[in-house]
């Protein structure tokens, strides 16, 4: 299997994440992806590529246009306006205000901004970008016919909305690999979640269609993050009815229950018919996940990389959450090896 990486991710090292009421260093750590490329290297997955660059026209098949703007320019702007710490949004249009973007950067930043926790540092639309080119490049292996390809990108992407950035995330790496193989001649893509947290990103661009499924499980947004985003009855609209599935699963659910889970989602997943699958690859369900409540060991994740495989699809593995550093390569590839071993 080929790996796709970029040393660009490196760019992106934020020092401040707002959790549990305190700045901290993040979680969504540079060395995250270069424990995972030293495992795939350790354990000879295949060869390992950097990616080509293919410009803003596949980034904006999928995200707003002012956003993208937003983004490319947030850190000059932030500084330029005389800022010191990094970016960091304190007022957003809650419920009752005018949904109307700011001219100032720091409105801007509520307005285009999902959360608090992830701040805007030097690099980061480098590192972004970057990201966004190793998720084509490895989707590119599988329009020229290779079985399967993982893009080792960071920052992740799956809750990068249309025009929100939030949760580590800032533009939608799976998302805009979907559309790309969707323009390059496959009819219909399905897209599987396994990140601990629900991809709100994902399921808010493709939910008014037909052509990209999108199915998750994830922990119940009533006690994790993204809390607004993941739940049952939320299915989809329009065009779009019945191709967004949910399976939202409770705190301290171990493999088992989710094993099973898992072969609902691939049963949805077989019923599309798709000509790829795109798997948003978070490892945050470990057992010793700092930020998550779900209880897999890493032998469960290679069980699950397996059941994967048998679905015998052209597959996308794009990288997205874990944080249990010491194990996240190990779990990571896991997932690659029992997939190739179908």
């Amino acid at each position: 299997m080929i790996t796709v990486f970029s040393e660009d991710h490196a760019q992106r090292n934020a020092r401040t994440e707002l959790y549990g009421g305190e700045l901290v260093p993040p979680h969504e750590s540079p060395e995250r992806a270069q424990i995972v490329l030293e495992r795939v290297r350790a354990v000879g997955l295949g060869p390992v590529i950097a990616p080509v660059r293919f410009g803003l026209e596949p980034v904006l098949a999928v995200h707003d246009q002012q956003f993208v703007e937003f983004l490319r320019n947030a850190w000059v702007d932030w500084v330029a306006a005389g800022h010191h710490g990094e970016a960091i949004p304190d007022c957003w249009p809650a419920r009752g205000m005018a949904q109307r973007c700011p001219n100032g950067i720091a409105g801007k930043l509520g307005y285009y901004a999902m959360a608090g926790e992830t701040s805007i540092s030097p690099g980061t639309w480098e590192a972004a970008s970057a990201a966004v080119d190793v998720a084509l490049s490895a989707a590119s292996c599988l329009s020229q016919g290779a079985r399967a390809a993982f893009a080792l990108c960071r920052p992740p992407g799956h809750h990068a909305a249309r025009d929100l950035f939030g949760g580590y995330c800032f533009l939608n790496n799976a998302a805009i690999a979907a559309q790309f193989l969707r323009d390059h001649g496959a009819d219909r893509i399905a897209v599987l979640d396994v990140d601990f947290h629900h991809g709100n990103g994902t399921q808010d661009i493709f939910y008014r269609r037909a052509d990209v499924l999108y199915v998750s499980l994830h922990g119940d947004p009533a006690e994790a993050f993204p809390y607004f985003s993941g739940f049952a009855d939320q299915t989809g609209a329009d065009a779009g009815e019945g191709y967004t599935v949910n399976f939202p699963l409770p705190r301290a659910t171990g493999f088992g229950a989710w094993q099973q889970t898992l072969e609902c989602a691939l049963g949805r997943v077989r019923g599309h018919r798709p000509d790829a699958l795109i798997v948003s690859l978070g490892v945050d369900t470990f057992v010793g996940d700092p930020i998550s409540f779900f209880r897999l060991e890493s032998a469960d994740f290679a069980t699950y990389g397996r059941m994967i495989g048998a679905c015998r699809l052209p597959t996308l593995f794009v990288f997205e959450g874990g944080y249990a550093v010491n194990e996240v390569g190990i779990n990571v590839v896991n997932v690659l090896t029992g997939f190739e071993q179908i």
